[in-house]
């Protein structure tokens, strides 16, 4: 079965929904949301999630049959400067389970070590 752009674009609302609001639950906070498109400058698709010391974390979703993680997570990164944020992650679905709490996060190193620190101020290694 071959998705049409409607379908791909209904898939990825709803995957974006489904993380939203987990996050939303399992962090016990109401800020969290989908974020409205921002076209060029986009800054991810979940809002309001921050660290445990206040830094915003930016969460780009994909509901896609093939995997690209790469690209995927070199646009969480550009997501992550164009929001000033201080990790950026991709949520990713897990093929066979609807189930939110059991989908992937994968980032950078850096993003991890950030997270580890508690998402505070930290410096950035380049290759």
């Amino acid at each position: 079965m071959t998705r049409s752009r409607s379908s791909a674009k209904a898939a990825g609302t709803r995957f974006e929904s489904l993380i939203a609001a987990t996050l939303a639950e399992l962090l016990d906070d109401d800020r969290v949301e989908r974020r409205a498109k921002t076209g060029s400058k986009d800054r991810g698709d979940i809002g309001g999630v921050r660290t445990i010391r206040g830094g915003r974390v930016v969460i780009e979703c994909k509901d896609t049959a093939r995997d690209n993680l790469p690209a995927w997570v070199r646009e969480a990164e550009v997501e992550r400067g164009n929001d000033d944020a201080v990790i950026g992650v991709v949520a990713h679905k897990k093929r066979g389970s609807a189930v939110g709490a059991e989908q992937y996060i994968s980032m950078t190193v850096a993003s991890f070590a950030a997270l580890l620190l508690g998402g505070g101020d930290f410096e950035r290694g380049t290759d």
